[in-house]
């Protein structure tokens, strides 16, 4: 069947932002665009939901029931389980729904994912309830994040599927004039999907960074095992029962898209993963188990890692409106996002603004004394910072002390006033020297922030372009009104495949990743081997196979 007029609307629309690269969103970002009655509904479901087994998910006859979410914020136990399967059990049926998804047509399987995505849609504020009290972001980023930013993220992908599996005719007469005869051939060209797909997901982004590629596998015709982080599953627990939801609706089997939990003391990731039948897999945490997961063999694996992100100020226009910018960037969710800027490199000789040049020592208490100022503010720094949701954070911020190098800035909690209990800390900034890359050549992931004095512009340019070929980058900040070191600064860094965002101050942030326009991890550096979402995304979760028969 056709796509319904209205879904296709919102496909056609996706993939024209996808080309243009301008503004797009399907899903508006601001909570008042989803009427006035879903808060309250959501808060009544969140806290109806408390305490009690998820029961929403089409998934038959558990081995046991799993649950070990605690809030950030709280401090409390969610106190929800989780129906939990056998290994053998979940790849045996999600190669039973595999055989039937993948002859499922394009426009089919379109449909019902395009139909999940406006199920999910009306649990937005629900999900940033989850999301808040298991990851410890802010209500409204977890709004943001895991509804309607995660959601654009997901149809991107839907709709870069749907064109690259529309991009050959299904079938053709072919004929070759061959002299007073000619060889006419019937031909038919299939995307076949490889198999099963894995998608392991982290604890601090478990939607934003999951439905990417659970979207890109599904769309092409792979059936999907949801594979959460036993710290955060409700989030992407309500959009899984809304997939299957939607694919029982349309009289699918609902094991196309299953979740798979398991706890901290009995992880299954690696079982998943080995399994000879899992031939994708989609991770997102730390290096160590990604380069595990990469170097599996018969997998064609999509990876986003740790990085090594860098500032490079060179010159500005307003030293104050880059450092309010800056000074936020770090701050957002404590600084627990792949995005977050760690290493600022600053010269020696200072900051050029206009036709004169401020110090190195004002650049660095102008920094040090704003995200001071966040943190101390009673609104502001609640609400920016978020809670910490893994106290391996905390404990990465208190070894920092130990390093060899000067604290400008120590590292406190925060008080929250709605959550007394919330586990909070605010940012920790040093200074080091140049020479000193043992100390901020690796992820500080967390709060934490290096200063590093350099010879010149063109040092900082060489030691942040040799922390992402080595250890990779997702994201560069730099400023310079100077246009040749502008374009020097961005000829450096993509040379080993680090984007760089120039001069940006206001309301635009270094951590943010914009659906249908900005490439999320480049794939070119250690920081990961994919990138969302580009071709090469969608491409390698199926093959093009053509068949020929004498007409």
């Amino acid at each position: 069947m056709p796509l319904s007029p209205a879904y296709k609307e919102i496909i056609d629309k996706a993939i024209q932002a996808i080309h243009a690269r301008t503004f797009y969103a399907q899903y508006p970002e601001h909570p008042k665009a989803y009427g006035e009655e879903a808060p309250v509904k959501a808060q009544a479901a969140f806290q109806a939901q408390l305490g009690h087994p998820f029961q929403e998910l089409l998934q038959q006859n558990p081995a046991s029931w799993l649950g070990e979410e605690t809030s950030p914020y709280t401090g409390q136990n969610l106190g929800i389980t989780y129906p939990a399967f056998e290994v053998e059990t979940i790849v045996v049926r999600a190669g039973r729904a595999f055989g039937v998804w993948k002859n499922v047509s394009v426009d089919d399987r379109a449909e019902i994912l395009v139909d999940a995505l406006e199920r999910v849609k009306n649990r937005f504020f629900e999900i940033a309830h989850s999301t808040q009290h298991t990851t410890g972001q802010s209500f409204i980023m977890s709004f943001q994040a895991s509804g309607p930013h995660a959601s654009d993220r997901a149809l991107e992908a839907l709709a870069m599927g749907y064109e690259e599996l529309n991009r050959f005719p299904a079938s053709i007469v072919w004929e070759k004039p061959m002299g007073k005869a000619s060889v006419v051939l019937q031909k038919q060209f299939k995307a076949v999907p490889k198999g099963i797909s894995l998608c392991i997901g982290c604890s601090t982004f478990p939607i934003w960074n999951s439905v990417p590629g659970m979207f890109a596998s599904l769309i092409t015709g792979n059936s999907v095992i949801v594979k959460p982080h036993p710290k955060a599953v409700y989030p992407i627990a309500i959009v899984v029962a809304e997939i299957q939801n939607a694919l029982q609706a349309k009289g699918i089997d609902p094991n196309v898209c299953q979740l798979a939990v398991d706890s901290s003391t009995q992880l299954i990731t690696k079982q998943l993963s080995e399994n000879p039948l899992v031939k994708l897999i989609d991770y997102t945490g730390g290096s160590a188990f990604g380069d595990y997961v990469e170097s599996l063999p018969g997998k064609v694996t999509f990876t986003e890692k740790a990085g090594v992100n860098s500032v490079i100020i060179d010159s500005v226009a307003d030293l104050k409106a880059v450092i309010q910018n800056l000074s936020f960037a770090v701050s957002l969710y404590s600084g627990q996002m792949c995005t977050a800027p760690q290493n600022f490199f600053i010269p020696a000789s200072g900051v050029k603004q206009g036709d004169t040049v401020i110090p190195y020592e004002e650049v660095k208490k102008a920094l040090v004394d704003a995200i001071a100022g966040i943190a101390n503010h009673p609104q502001m720094g609640p609400g920016t910072l978020g809670a910490v949701q893994n106290p391996a954070t905390i404990k990465r911020v208190n070894s920092v002390r130990d390093l060899d190098a000067a604290i400008l800035l120590d590292s406190k909690p925060v008080a929250n006033a709605e959550f007394p209990e919330a586990k909070t800390c605010s940012p920790i900034v040093i200074e080091v020297e140049a020479k000193d890359t043992g100390i901020y050549e690796n992820e500080l992931f967390g709060p934490i922030v290096l200063i590093i004095k350099t010879k010149d512009t063109n040092q900082s340019v060489e030691l942040a372009k040799h922390m992402a070929e080595k250890h990779g980058a997702i994201t560069c900040a730099a400023y310079s009104t100077d246009e040749a070191t502008a374009q020097y600064i961005i000829s450096e860094m993509e040379s080993v495949f680090a984007p760089v965002s120039l001069n940006l101050t206001g309301m635009i942030w270094v951590n943010q990743h914009a659906g249908f326009s900005d490439f999320h991890v480049t794939g070119g550096n250690p920081a990961g081997n994919a990138s969302f979402t580009n071709p090469e995304y969608v491409n390698k979760r199926f093959v093009w196979v053509g068949h020929r028969r004498v007409s």
